[in-house]
């Protein structure tokens, strides 16, 4: 029903909240009602692979920024009187670093993928997608003007078949493929080189997501997709708040790429700059992310967990620091991260719509927080209740 306006009528002594009330009620019913709840228990959860957040390398880089006058705030976007010499110095290092033409500093990786992918692509042009992207990837093609396409995880053959039936179709714009290196909720690889093989066939570019890659993989921490970065038709994504341990995120590319960001993104124009005093701990960060002994140890724990889950839990090894003990069940898989939580472990539980359904799961992040003790004993207490979860 409408009223005179054309508006929907609304029941008399009805909310205005009534629809949204619903909605959250049918996600309590579902076992899928999400809620913020305090950090507590050993560090299973985070994506703080190199234990950098809380170090004293940061926190003396931080207090060494404050005493040389950096400030807290910007004060305004970075194209009005935001644009701080932190954030440039950080830019300069990080392409350095990277071996990129030139890089931009988002507040997060979140903005920095929603600014790529809805700025982009253009009007006429097609993004194939990983089916398993990250979510501000999706956002970014909803805001977008490109067609989109979605690929079967890690399947190249399917990326080619959906390039393919678009110009078959009468496609005839640029060609953008998106992945991410190392998947965020499977812990496993894309396929880069023959990703790269398949844009430099089509003429196209690829968009390649380092969130969980840089700092961990790669000479020196760069990431999967080091030996790509500097090429015309390859852009970067790097944040900077896993691994590195900060905040924000460094899209990398050919300069053109980010002249033409700074120029065209919204979500970049019309936000207020990053914390100048964040950009400093990034540098830092960049460094300490060099340091062979950090990822020394993360390998040497990733390799160990994976053969102690894989003997113990029959959870297969993922080479990477995340892995994935699939429940399936989506109240199933919440009653066991609860109960590891009571004992002390910061296991979470992923319910769709995060990932596919069905496929409801406890991540297991590897941290420097832990050691080999923490994980053996977090095994022990696994066992019986995916025993019983069974």
């Amino acid at each position: 029903m409408a009223d005179g306006t054309g508006r929907p009528e609304i029941a008399s002594g009805a909310s205005g909240l009534d629809r949204h009330r619903a909605h959250l009620d049918r996600l309590e019913d579902m076992g899928r009602l999400r809620a913020l709840g305090p950090r507590r228990g050993v560090d299973f959860a985070s994506n703080d692979y190199l234990g950098l957040a809380g170090s004293a390398a940061l926190g003396a880089a931080v207090s060494a920024a404050l005493g040389r006058g950096v400030p807290v705030g910007s004060g305004g976007s970075r194209l009005l009187r935001g644009n701080h010499s932190e954030h440039e110095a950080l830019e300069a290092e990080a392409a350095a670093v990277f071996g990129a033409g030139a890089a931009l500093y988002f507040s997060s990786g979140y903005a920095a993928n929603a600014a790529l992918l809805a700025t982009l692509p253009q009007t006429g042009d097609l993004v194939v997608h990983d089916s398993l992207i990250h979510a501000s990837a999706h956002e970014g093609m909803r805001l977008g003007r490109a067609a989109t396409a979605t690929a079967v995880h890690n399947d190249v053959d399917a990326f080619g078949a959906a390039i393919t039936a678009w110009r078959a179709a009468g496609g005839t714009g640029r060609i953008w493929i998106a992945v991410e290196s190392l998947y965020s909720m499977d812990g496993d690889r894309a396929p880069l080189d023959d990703l790269a093989a398949l844009a430099d066939r089509h003429d196209a570019f690829l968009l390649i997501d380092e969130a969980h890659a840089t700092g961990v993989f790669g000479p020196g921490g760069r990431g999967l997709a080091a030996h790509l970065e500097g090429r015309e038709n390859v852009i970067t994504l790097r944040t900077c708040g896993k691994a590195l341990g900060c905040e924000g995120a460094l899209v990398c590319g050919d300069p053109t790429v980010i002249d033409f960001l700074v120029n065209r993104g919204r979500g970049f124009i019309f936000s207020t700059a990053p914390s100048p005093l964040m950009a400093a701990a990034c540098r830092a960060a960049l460094d300490l992310m060099g340091e062979d002994g950090l990822r020394t140890r993360l390998d040497g724990l990733i390799s160990d967990a994976g053969s102690l889950f894989a003997d113990r839990l029959g959870v297969a090894p993922t080479g990477s620091q995340i892995i994935p003990v699939i429940l399936g069940d989506d109240a199933r898989t919440m009653a066991v991260a609860a109960a590891l939580q009571s004992q002390g472990f910061d296991v979470r539980g992923i319910r769709p719509p995060t990932v596919p359904a069905g496929t409801a799961r406890l991540r297991v992040s590897l941290t420097l927080n832990v050691g080999l003790t923490e994980v053996e004993a977090l095994a022990d207490a696994m066992e019986p209740l995916l025993q019983r979860a069974a």
